[in-house]
């Protein structure tokens, strides 16, 4: 098996230039690799990394025939033709994944420079995460004295309502009337007050169920179609709390799925998905996309949309087949197959003789050092600290937003009251 998965495939033709002719097969996008195999000799005509690409262009071929070309390093070029479904929907997958690839703080583009030991990675996650942490505290700060105004402002609101309370019962009861109230205005008070009340409700009720439904959780660039494979364009995909939005790279509203309303959510592989509604009577709403960052959005989708995410066995062997990394070169399969089995097993195979130091210093190097570990360990207890720290402020605020809700409610009643009050005396 390949140690590279194909993202996807098309169909076409690839121009052999040293012989001046076009041979058919299949051009494959993978993770790290774009290549064209012959239909008929079932060989690899051209393999190139993402990383080498220069440029991607959609060109004509005699000024007839419509191609896509892609430039390599060294003034390389290469010649796709008939592709299908159409060159434009090749040439927006391609690249897109290429541009990510390039923008990638992990790509490929920093040349010779050797992948990073697997603690430094680790290290670089948690430096990373603790940045979050430490953004989020300051935001939780920051509405932490929002929150304080605010109790201080309604605790205004009342002292001026209670104000407005005492002078309208003034009015209301004037001196000259021996036996309390007004009798003719007793009855109005009383449902004045309790469609006051009631409103209050409702518009509370309202506050509640509509706040936070818009934040977008995540948000990433993405391939996107409406239908098959004829149209897939540039756009983005943005995961909500109560949706999944679909927009094109002017921002402009493609599809909008209600999460009530989602249906199925397909995994064909790490970079591509596709969300289903299901109609009775009428066709569904189906909406495929591919992304070199969906990954960070699968964690989420799974997360918000459990019972309903499928993996296909596409996934599964995507799953299976290990990334290349940015070091990587092409190896012989007797290479790939002598690595797999040292990962999984740890032991000593016959090799050949020039391979053996090397072999036995990728079994026993360590993955994380020591240094390494202590500075992990460092890392973590300072993350738990702003994490506890995090978690008491969210829990003071909470209880703040209890107070504020129903200060709130109170104080919408008291003025609703308050006002048919006074349009009863005018």
């Amino acid at each position: 098996m390949s140690r590279d998965v194909p993202i996807h495939s098309w169909p076409g033709s690839y121009y052999i230039n040293s012989e001046k002719r076009w041979e058919s097969g299949t051009l494959s996008l993978t993770r790290t690799m774009l290549r064209f195999v012959s239909s008929q000799r079932q060989e690899s005509l051209a393999s190139f990394r993402l990383s080498r690409i220069m440029e991607i262009k959609m060109e004509s071929s005699s000024f007839i025939f419509s191609t896509l070309t892609v430039l390599e390093e060294g003034n390389v070029k290469h010649w796709f033709g008939s592709l299908k479904p159409n060159r434009v929907v090749v040439y927006n997958v391609l690249e897109h994944f290429w541009r990510e690839r390039l923008l990638s703080p992990s790509s490929e583009a920093r040349g010779a420079e050797c992948q990073p030991s697997k603690g430094r990675e680790l290290i670089n996650l948690m430096a990373g995460a603790q940045r979050r942490l430490e953004d989020t505290g300051r935001v939780l700060s920051q509405q932490g004295e929002q929150f304080d105004d605010m109790m201080q402002g309604l605790e205004k609101i009342d002292s001026d309502l209670g104000v407005a309370d005492k002078l309208l019962s003034e009015l209301e009861s004037p001196s000259w009337w021996p036996f309390g109230k007004l009798p003719w205005k007793a009855q109005q008070e009383v449902k004045a007050e309790d469609a006051a009340r009631a409103a209050a409700t409702a518009a509370a009720a309202a506050a509640g169920k509509g706040s936070g439904r818009n934040k977008v959780i995540s948000s990433i660039p993405a391939v996107v179609s409406k239908g098959g494979d004829t149209d897939l364009r540039p756009g983005c995909l943005l995961v909500l709390v109560s949706s999944l939005e679909v927009r094109d790279t002017n921002c402009q509203l493609i599809l909008r799925f209600e999460r009530n309303e989602v249906d199925e959510i397909k995994v064909h592989s790490p970079y591509e998905i596709t969300v289903r509604q299901r109609f009775i009577g009428k066709p569904d709403i189906c909406c495929r996309m591919l992304s070199a960052k969906m990954p960070e959005a699968l964690s989420v989708l799974e997360l918000q949309y459990k019972k309903k995410v499928e993996f296909t066995s596409g996934y599964a062997t995507f799953k299976a087949t290990p990334a290349s990394s940015p070091c990587d070169t092409e190896m012989p399969s007797w290479s790939q197959g002598l690595q797999q089995m040292c990962q999984e097993t740890e032991l000593p195979l016959e090799v050949p003789a020039g391979d053996v130091s090397q072999l036995q210093v990728h079994v026993l190097q360590p993955s994380v050092s020591q240094a390494e570990a202590q500075e992990l360990k460092q890392m973590l207890m300072q993350l738990k600290n702003l994490a506890l720290e995090a978690e008491t402020e969210l829990e003071r605020q909470d209880e703040a937003l209890d107070v504020l809700t129903s200060s709130t409610d109170r104080a919408t009643m008291n003025i609703e009251k308050h006002t048919c009050r006074m349009k009863r005396l005018l």
